[in-house]
């Protein structure tokens, strides 16, 4: 909404009548303004989202399947060195819903926190 100053209402000489309204109309029309923009910001969610799920392959992995895991962090090296962008051999211990699976490496130490299993 615009909100004019004092200065600018006292030199274009509106009436305060008109002025007010003017602003209950302006208002009025918020709610209407704010479902519209409600409207589109799910719209573009959703276009977004089939943009992204495009790109996203389903995987069967069970529990028993080894994997590896990605390393996110930064894979350059200072040294000039290209560091490995995967972290050895898992086993899948325990599939969870969301895609969400606990691992644990062959010698059966389970990690901590759960790993999102269906990233591109």
């Amino acid at each position: 909404m615009k909100v004019q100053s004092l200065r600018v209402l006292v030199e274009t000489k509106v009436l305060e009548e008109g002025w007010m309204k003017q602003r209950y109309k302006q208002l009025t029309l918020i709610d209407e303004k704010r479902a519209s923009a409600q409207y589109h910001e799910q719209g573009y969610q959703k276009r977004i989202a089939r943009a992204f799920n495009k790109k996203v392959k389903p995987r069967n992995l069970k529990e028993g399947d080894l994997v590896l895991k990605v390393l996110r962090n930064e894979t350059f090296d200072p040294r000039g060195k290209m560091k490995p962008r995967w972290s050895g051999l898992f086993i899948i211990k325990k599939i969870m819903s969301g895609g969400a699976t606990r691992i644990a490496n062959l010698d059966g130490e389970k990690m901590l926190c759960p790993f999102q299993m269906d990233r591109p």
